[in-house]
């Protein structure tokens, strides 16, 4: 097995949360993808870190926003995962799940285990990816179980996970 196959294969059999990743655009409208390259950075000040493709269709818009949130998703969200992540259009994507504008104007899934929305912090340019960092700004947090994604499908926690 070549280098890049073994770590797409390495990578696709480590377990990670499901995310969409959303802001406004410069025009004003809702825009958002699915991501699962997230994970927390530091306590103080308190950061997070997501990357995109620059091959992304959302990529240019993404690049000029100040504000993102990230919506982790639910374990009954996969059907909006794969909406988000799919080749339709922003509008279309906002057009066929339950969300609404925060306080802070940023477009926040509804029914998420928990939404960070977030100031830029950094940008990093990383390969064919760009990692946002971003500050986190205010937190909503349900207590449900949030949805895996685990050698390219997603899923729930085992039930076995919930009665350690």
């Amino acid at each position: 097995m070549d280098k890049v196959s073994a770590f797409k294969e390495t990578m696709a059999n480590y377990p990670t949360g499901v995310t969409i990743v959303t802001a406004v655009n410069a025009e004003g409208n809702p825009i958002g993808l699915t991501v699962n390259s997230f994970a927390s950075v530091s306590l103080d000040p308190m950061l997070i870190l997501w990357s995109i493709d620059k091959k992304s269709a959302s990529y240019d818009a993404l690049q000029k926003v100040q504000s993102f949130a990230v919506n982790i998703l639910a374990e009954d969200q996969a059907d909006t995962a794969l909406l988000f992540a799919s080749r339709t259009n922003s509008k279309e994507r906002f057009e066929n799940c339950n969300w609404k504008l925060s306080s802070l104007n940023l477009p926040i899934i509804t029914g998420t285990a928990a939404a960070l929305q977030c100031n830029v912090y950094n940008r990093i340019e990383a390969g064919d990816h760009t990692i946002l960092i971003g500050e986190v700004s205010d937190i909503y947090v349900e207590k449900k179980s949030p949805l895996l994604y685990h050698q390219r499908r997603m899923g729930a926690l085992p039930a076995s996970f919930h009665e350690q």
